[in-house]
């Protein structure tokens, strides 16, 4: 008979050998699946000739161990190390990185269809009513109605003609503002970022609900104030990586927090375009516009009467929020880095200048946009700004819908498409002096797009259908400042030109400038 004592022992060691046990297979059955899983990657390149791909390639962070910011330039060297079609893993997603135009061309035209979707991130889920707005949703008929309704309804020429008088408007009171703060005569110093932002988000708001929010003659003081709270949390929040988009168990264990702050940014931009809506119900109730002075919201809400199932309120906010949040940093971006390139390039500026009082005679109006078709120095510096600072340096994000062969490599289903267009447009071989500024070089577009050199609004089926507005508002914006003012920098020092981080690549710091009204324009400006 066993004493209880040595009874306990033997089933403690049992205990101790069981734990033991259970941890050595444990351990056992990691390094197995670790061997399976680069066994598994390792067959899949041979078997299905993956693009080739850097070495090293870690369980759960895959590659995002070589990323630094700004994001395109680590891109960008990866391409120069690897080729132009490059295999990669963000965490747990496959990632296809395009620097080439015959990649970028044959991604968008061959495979178009194939790469039409949308990956799904945290900010798609939320801001992008669970990935069902333009910007978010799959390709599929859902997806193709609202594109046509952005291309047709709201940005089309007709009804982008229909909205001319307010960016002349908002331009004029733009000149307006700028003669005033430097005393009529006198170089006077300009903090152009939030002077250009106000300027795009006043103009895309007036679209939209026919009110601004800045400057004079604004919408009712608590609106803008509740308006200009929703954009800065916007944006904020939209240059912010959510690595849980990456790394799954970041995201179910709640680590970045930054759920919880789209989903009250959200509430927030939902209640304010709700209330808009229902402004305008009532107006429409009283009285219908004439068709020639709709805004975006009575668009919308004629086309609610019609087939009131498929355009609820929600679709209808979804629209306008894409609108806002597509046609507002982006331009305001690339009017600020076209004014950069200039100050640190005087002969340019007065080259566009020359032409501008060439056109239209010295003195005698101010520059519309139906001039601009005419004036081809001041599109060669926009086309030249867009290529050295894209307002994308790496297209927003395609996913593939099935396996399919870019350049002869195989592209399994599911893989996330990055088109780097900042390294094609920054491609000595493709650009002479490609960190040059040279307006001249865009004498003959077209060739520059169909060759796929060129894609600052994208490409396909998801290329932007706001190119016509942007175009529209940076150059009338930017021609009437060179029409209007002298421009110099704030010292002899050179404008710092350091990207800073962001989707729309911003500038490091605010563009600070000086100006000041030309002599010939003192007249003109001062009946404005």
């Amino acid at each position: 008979m066993e004493h209880p004592y040595i009874k306990k022992y033997i089933q403690l060691a049992d205990i101790s050998i069981s734990m033991e046990t259970s941890f050595f297979f444990f351990f056992l059955y990691f390094l197995l699946f670790i061997f399976f899983l680069f066994l598994k990657n390792y067959l899949q390149k041979i078997n299905k000739k993956l693009p080739p791909s850097p070495s090293l390639c870690f369980p759960v962070i895959g590659h995002l161990y070589l990323f630094k910011k700004p994001l395109h330039r680590t891109l960008a060297k990866l391409s120069n190390k690897h080729g132009p079609i490059t295999y990669l893993r963000f965490g747990s997603r496959p990632v296809l990185l395009v620097s080439s135009p015959s990649a970028a061309e044959e991604c968008f035209t061959k495979n178009d269809i194939t790469f039409a979707n949308r990956p799904k991130f945290l900010a798609g889920k939320h801001l992008g009513y669970n990935y069902s707005s333009l910007t978010w949703a799959s390709y599929g008929s859902h997806w193709r109605n609202l594109r046509r309704i952005a291309s047709l309804e709201l940005l089309s020429s007709n009804r982008l003609q229909m909205f001319h008088g307010i960016r002349a408007d908002e331009v004029r009171s733009l000149i307006c503002l700028l003669f005033r703060g430097s005393n009529g005569r006198e170089f006077q110093s300009f903090e152009m970022k939030s002077t250009f932002f106000e300027l795009t988000l006043n103009v895309v708001m007036r679209m939209i609900a026919g009110k601004r929010y800045y400057g004079e003659h604004m919408a009712d003081l608590e609106q803008a104030k509740r308006f200009k709270q929703i954009v800065t949390e916007s944006f904020e929040l939209s240059g912010v990586t959510n690595i849980g988009d990456f790394v799954p168990v970041l995201k179910y264990l709640g680590v970045t927090g930054l759920e919880k702050k789209l989903v009250i940014l959200q509430k927030k931009r939902d209640g304010f375009m709700q209330d808009l809506i229902e402004e305008h119900r009532k107006l429409q109730r009283g009285s219908v516009s004439e068709q020639k002075r709709k805004t975006m919201v009575e668009v919308l809400l004629s086309l609610q009467e019609t087939e009131p199932e498929y355009y609820t309120d929600e679709i209808l906010r979804g629209i306008m929020q894409v609108m806002l949040s597509a046609g507002t940093d982006t331009s305001s971006g690339t009017m600020e880095w076209a004014l950069s390139l200039l100050l640190n390039n005087p002969d340019a500026l007065a080259k566009a200048q020359t032409e501008i009082d060439i056109h239209i005679g010295q003195s005698c109006r101010l520059l519309e946009e139906s001039d601009l078709p005419k004036l081809p120095y001041l599109q060669g510096i926009i086309n030249e700004t867009l290529r050295m600072y894209p307002a994308g340096p790496l297209l927003v994000p395609h996913e593939s819908s099935e396996d399919c062969l870019v350049g002869g490599f195989h592209v399994p289903r599911g893989t996330m498409l990055l088109v780097n267009i900042w390294a094609i447009q920054h491609n000595p071989k493709l650009w002479a002096q490609p960190d040059q500024f040279k307006p001249e070089r865009f004498q003959n577009l077209q060739e520059e797009r169909d060759g796929f050199v060129w894609l600052p609004f994208g490409a396909g089926r998801r290329g932007c259908p706001g190119e016509g507005l942007a175009t529209r508002i940076v150059g009338l914006a930017l021609g009437s400042l060179i029409q209007c003012f002298d421009w110099e920098r704030i010292g002899e020092e050179m404008v710092d030109m350091s990207e800073g981080t962001g989707l729309s690549m911003p500038r490091a710091h605010p563009l600070l400038a000086k100006c000041r009204p030309r002599p010939k324009m003192l007249s003109l400006l001062s009946q404005l």
